[in-house]
């Protein structure tokens, strides 16, 4: 387990709220990991996603894929094929995300363990 020092460091509340706050922001909401996760793994055509992903309308997958082009967290490419081919990939920003996502997963199951163990 880590353990901070959070005495000895110097830290700014503020900037640390704001900080926080706009993880939470581009975590937030019931899609946006499942959809990384699901592109991180190698699913690139929309149809793909959406099927990897159980619950998910087509309406909300375009959405969170919308926005996560526009926060640079995936690559829309349109390929001119008869019927048009698009295909989704993570950037490399995208994928500095992963450890946290590793360490959510970690997380997750080691308090399923704790709750289930009591």
């Amino acid at each position: 387990m880590i353990s901070f020092n959070f005495a000895a460091m110097e830290r700014d509340q503020t900037e640390e709220l704001r900080a926080l706050q706009d993880t939470l922001y581009f975590i937030g909401g019931k899609w946006r990991i499942p959809v990384i996760n699901s592109i991180c793994n190698g699913h690139r055509r929309f149809r793909e996603i959406e099927r990897s992903i159980p619950g998910i309308t087509t309406r909300m997958l375009s959405k969170e894929l919308k926005d996560m082009e526009l926060n640079k967290l995936v690559k829309r490419t349109v390929y001119p094929d008869t019927p048009v081919l698009i295909e989704y990939e993570p950037t490399e920003y995208c994928r500095t995300f992963g450890k946290i996502i590793t360490e959510m997963i970690n997380w997750g199951r080691e308090h399923r363990r704790v709750i289930v163990e009591g």
